[in-house]
């Protein structure tokens, strides 16, 4: 397929780009069953939807003319997510309406805004901004959208879950009715479904990311590993990969400054960007990695949103996403405009079940694999370093004479071996990790509780998850009754209707002669009955949580905590309990 019936102008622009055929997107703006109508695309990011918009709205701009005429009001608007977006859809738009005389003004966070008044006021053809600024020069006046013929919203997703729903329909109340609304969305939740309802009529929908809703060009991996492994995970799997740019996603910016100061501590060209950076800084980091100069940049979600990187090839979710949607998002920063990514989960133990589950919901066939050893990464080691060493090279002549210098006091054989020692001094080393076994695995477990804990007896308590029970308020409780300090209580194991916890062995006769002094008396807690348990939790039991001993947890409790000093209190048991069979 070829693009045909489009503008002298905007052909020409696609030829000088080397444009040859449409990507599915585009097509699909371009067909003649779409023309003049509202849109709601669902599209993938990378797949060319700004120029896909950008021929959409070829029709209401151009209207048959071969060149756009003066206009003192706006005649198209595109709302995106952030500035890095913002600025990426002006630059392509820029040299897509180039031949026809377009004038663009830029709206954005973090420049001038006397600007971009002056840029409004000279008569722009296309106004391309974030939610927030677009909203301030609305409301200032500087900004007037009552000549608008098409609006666009780019990655509306993303613009409704950073909480710019009022922006969008403050700006798009202030628009024309006939206007045409473009909607591209890499997915469609119901936030979505109802601006399009109110601000659409008899909108077409185009969907082109066909039945797998995870990206065609992005393979998807996911790495199990101990929890206290999951840095050494991300290490050995940026030094496998080898990624000319790899984007590695944290939960928060606490994560993110640590994970980057590791990877730097460890030899990587690493950059960093969270909500505590300022824009300079963003910019700075990113001109790092479009220089080459940095090769991993550590993110928030939110921070890396609307960001194209030239030659991203690998995304590492560090810490699991929150749905199938955030994945969606992430892993979407590579595998764009027809270049193949790759798509790393990195996975604790516990959490495997739900990954599971939340790639089921994307319908995402991921691969489960082991983290790569040491010596997996050093064979690829040697395979790249082989590669770069037999390409085709250009020397000078003081290239020439140093290597014959070299010669004369050196043999072939030495001055490879130094010159491919030099190449590997320049790797971070990679990790030692436990192996992906299941014998592995419960060792890992074991080696995760603390000394003193190797002989311990088992303790019940009449109380369980559906009495609202919770580690803040049963941690003091047991301090309290069985006059021991919080570092003599070990693992706690909370099922639906009681709860076990461990105590060392050593110390288990004088817990439980407290237990019988405290039993009945006065204060918080005494209708809790706790004894010694004959049937200790299976380890790989439901709802049994084998991790280290909560006592990071705060001991005062929760106001809207259930049991003792809580919103609800546990029950009483009435009169003494059979045992359990």
């Amino acid at each position: 397929m070829t693009f045909s019936n489009l503008p002298p102008a905007i052909a020409e622009a696609l030829a000088e780009r080397g444009y040859d055929a449409p990507t599915a997107v585009q097509a699909a703006v371009a067909d003649p069953a779409a023309e003049g109508r509202d849109l709601i695309v669902s599209a993938q990011t990378g797949s060319g939807k700004t120029v896909a918009f950008g021929l959409a709205m070829a029709g209401e701009l151009l209207a048959g003319e071969a060149t756009l005429p003066f206009t003192e009001l706006p005649l198209a608007l595109v709302i995106a997510p952030t500035r890095e977006l913002a600025l990426q859809v002006s630059r392509e738009l820029g040299w897509l309406y180039a031949r026809a005389g377009a004038r663009i003004a830029t709206c954005v966070g973090g420049m001038d805004p006397s600007k971009e008044r002056r840029a409004l006021r000279g008569g722009a053809h296309i106004v391309v901004g974030t939610p927030g600024r677009l909203r301030d020069h609305l409301e200032r006046g500087a900004l007037d959208l009552s000549g608008l013929r098409v609006a666009v919203l780019d990655e509306a997703d993303e613009m409704l879950d950073m909480g710019f729903r009022e922006d969008l329909e403050e700006i798009l109340d202030a628009t024309p009715e006939g206007r045409r609304t473009l909607l591209f969305s890499a997915t469609m939740p119901r936030p979505i479904v109802a601006l399009a309802k109110r601000y659409q009529r008899d909108a077409l929908r185009l969907a082109t990311t066909g039945e797998e809703r995870g990206h065609g060009d992005i393979a998807y991996q996911a790495v199990t590993v101990s929890p206290s492994e999951i840095e050494a995970a991300v290490v050995n799997l940026l030094r496998f990969h080898g990624a000319e740019t790899a984007m590695l996603f944290c939960a928060t910016r606490d994560n993110v400054r640590r994970l980057h100061a590791t990877l730097l501590e460890r030899g990587f060209a690493a950059v960093a960007l969270s909500g505590e950076h300022s824009q300079s800084e963003r910019n700075r980091a990113l001109q790092e990695l479009r220089d080459r100069r940095a090769s991993v940049c550590v993110a928030t979600d939110v921070a890396a949103r609307g960001i194209d990187l030239p030659g991203l090839s690998l995304v590492i979710h560090v810490e699991i996403p929150r749905d199938a949607e955030t994945l969606q998002h992430r892993s979407g920063r590579t595998g764009r405009a027809g270049q193949k990514g790759t798509a790393v989960l990195v996975v604790p133990y516990p959490a495997r079940r739900r990954v599971e589950s939340m790639l089921r919901g994307a319908r995402i066939n991921a691969e489960w694999i082991p983290a790569p050893t040491p010596e997996a990464i050093r064979v690829r080691d040697r395979e790249r370093l082989l590669a770069a060493l037999l390409e085709p090279a250009a020397f000078d002549e003081e290239d020439r004479l140093l290597g014959e210098k070299l010669l004369a006091e050196r043999s072939p054989e030495d001055i490879a071996a130094a010159l491919v020692r030099a190449h590997r001094s320049a790797l971070p080393e990679p990790e030692e990790m436990i192996e992906d076994t299941p014998d592995a695995r419960r060792a890992a477990q074991r080696e995760r509780h603390r000394p003193g804990f190797d002989e311990v007896a088992w303790f019940r308590m009449d109380v369980g998850r559906r009495q609202n029970a919770d580690p803040r308020w049963i941690l003091p409780l047991l301090c309290r009754r069985g006059h021991v300090s919080r570092n003599e209580i070990g693992a706690i194991r909370i099922g639906p209707s009681e709860t076990h916890f461990q105590i060392p062995r050593a110390i288990a006769a004088k817990f439980n002669a407290a237990l019988a002094r405290t039993a009945g008396k006065d204060g918080e807690g005494q209708d809790v009955r706790i004894e010694p348990s004959d049937n200790p939790p299976h380890p790989a039991a439901r709802g049994d949580s084998d991790g280290p001993p909560r006592h990071a947890r705060p001991a005062r409790p929760h106001p809207h905590a259930g049991g003792p000093g809580g919103k609800h209190r546990a029950r009483k048991p009435n009169g003494p309990r059979e045992p359990r069979r």
